[in-house]
C-alpha cells in the first residue's frame, strides 16, 4: 500500500547515492519529488561529486513510478538560489510535505590540521545548507495546512567521535553532523504546534560514491584498521543505502506519525558505547 499518495517531498542532494534512493523509494510511496543537487564538484573535496546526468538519472527513476519530479541544480549552500529552486517545484507540485536534507560532502584522508578551505565547505554543506533547507521548506509546510516530515541525515559520527584524527576535516564532519542534531531538536520544538514532526537520521558509512572512489578507497587501503572500516559491530564494512531508505520511508509516512525529535542510528552498531 501507497502510504505517501498525494505527497510532495524535497530530498537534497538527491542525484545520486542515498538521495537518489531516498527519492525513488518515496516516489514509489506515492509522492511526487522536488529533486535538488549541486551537479558540480567542490575543488576542496577529494572525490568528484555528482552530474547532472546522475540528476537525469534520477529524474528518469521517479518518471518510472509513475509520479511527477521537478530536478533542481541549486546548492544547498546559496540560501537564494535553494529558495528559488524549492519555489520553482512548489510551483508546479503544490507545497511541501516532506523535506529530506540529504546533501552532505566528507573529506576522509586529508590529514592537514588547518585547512581552512576544507573545513569551511564541509561544515557550510553538511550544516548550514541544512539549516537552509528547513528554512526555505518550511514556510511551503506550514502553508498547506496539514503537517508534515522532515528528516535530516547526520551521521554517526553526529553521536560519537571515533574516526577523530585531528584533521581539519574531520572535526568539521563530526562538528557538523552533531549540529544536525542540534538543529533537529530546536526545530522539533520550533514546529510542533504545526503538527511538523523532524528527526534525523544516523548511518555509519554507506556503500555510494561518497565512500565508494578512488581517493577513499586508496585511504582505506593505506590504512586497513581505520575506524571507517572496523567502527560497525556487525560484520559489514558499510550499511547500505537502501538500509537508510527504509528508515527515512518510515519518519515521512503515518506510521511515524508521533515519531518526533529521535536521533535514529542506521549504523550496524557503530554508535554504540
Amino acid at each position: 500500500m501507497a502510504d505517501l499518495i498525494d505527497t510532495v517531498a524535497v530530498v537534497t542532494g538527491a542525484a545520486r547515492g542515498q538521495g537518489r534512493s531516498h527519492a525513488v523509494a518515496l516516489a514509489a510511496q506515492g509522492a511526487d519529488i522536488i529533486a535538488i543537487d549541486r551537479c558540480a564538484d567542490i575543488e576542496s573535496i577529494p572525490y568528484p561529486l555528482a552530474t547532472k546526468e546522475d540528476l537525469d538519472e534520477t529524474v528518469r527513476l521517479v518518471e518510472a513510478e509513475g509520479r511527477r519530479i521537478v530536478p533542481v541544480v541549486a546548492d544547498v549552500r546559496d540560501l537564494d538560489a535553494l529558495q528559488a529552486g524549492v519555489q520553482a517545484g512548489v510551483d508546479t507540485l503544490g507545497d511541501i510535505d516532506i523535506v529530506v536534507a540529504n546533501a552532505g560532502v566528507v573529506a576522509i584522508g586529508l590529514r592537514d590540521p588547518l585547512d581552512v578551505q576544507v573545513y569551511r565547505d564541509i561544515v557550510e554543506t553538511n550544516l548550514t545548507g541544512v539549516w537552509h533547507t528547513i528554512a526555505v521548506t518550511v514556510p511551503s509546510i506550514i502553508r498547506k495546512g496539514r503537517g508534515g516530515s522532515i528528516i535530516l541525515t547526520s551521521s554517526a559520527q553526529g553521536l560519537v567521535g571515533k574516526g577523530g584524527d585531528g584533521s581539519a576535516a574531520m572535526f568539521a564532519y563530526a562538528a557538523a553532523k552533531h549540529g544536525v542534531v542540534g538543529l533537529m531538536r530546536s526545530a522539533a520544538n520550533a514546529y510542533a504546534a504545526q503538527n511538523i514532526r523532524v528527526n534525523t537520521v544516523h548511518p555509519s558509512g554507506v556503500g555510494t560514491p561518497m565512500i565508494l572512489n578512488d581517493h577513499t578507497i586508496r585511504t582505506f587501503q593505506e590504512n586497513p584498521n581505520g575506524a571507517a572500516l572496523s567502527g560497525n559491530l556487525l560484520p559489514v564494512p558499510f550499511v547500505e543505502s537502501e538500509d537508510v531508505t527504509n528508515v527515512v520511508v518510515f519518519l515521512a509516512g503515518p506510521k511515524a506519525r508521533y515519531i518526533t525529535g529521535v536521533a535514529l542510528p542506521v549504523d550496524a552498531g557503530h554508535a554504540v558505547m
